[in-house]
């Protein structure tokens, strides 16, 4: 269901223009407009749901599918051999910014733990 004030549904709906990396019927992929690593792409259900917090049981398979779909892009990209970050920020003190679950694929550098 898309929510008519949500960004993430905007650039689902072909509203709002992204650089997509990739596409299905479940999630679309797209380079992130403030990077915070060489490759920062973003992986976004089609789904509005807010956030990993409001994600239920009939989320489980596109909770896996933005997961396996961020680790296929770093294959295909050629940097999931060194290594890459996959992160959920979620709700205002987990860092989340825009209120659409999203998946954040970063690589192409090193990164250090713990993070922030």
């Amino acid at each position: 269901m898309e929510q008519q004030d949500c960004l993430f549904c905007k650039i689902v709906a072909g509203d709002i223009p992204s650089a997509k990396v990739y596409e299905d019927d479940v999630c679309i992929a797209f380079n992130d407009i403030a990077p915070q690593a060489p490759t920062h792409i973003l992986v976004i259900p089609r789904e509005h749901f807010r956030s990993l917090d409001e994600a239920a049981e009939k989320h489980k398979e596109t909770l896996g599918h933005l997961l396996l779909t961020a680790a296929e892009l770093a294959r295909s990209m050629g940097f999931a051999e060194k290594g890459y970050r996959v992160v959920i920020n979620t709700n205002d003190e987990g860092g989340q910014t825009v209120f659409h679950l999203h998946v954040h694929l970063l690589g192409g550098r090193q990164f250090i733990f713990p993070p922030g």
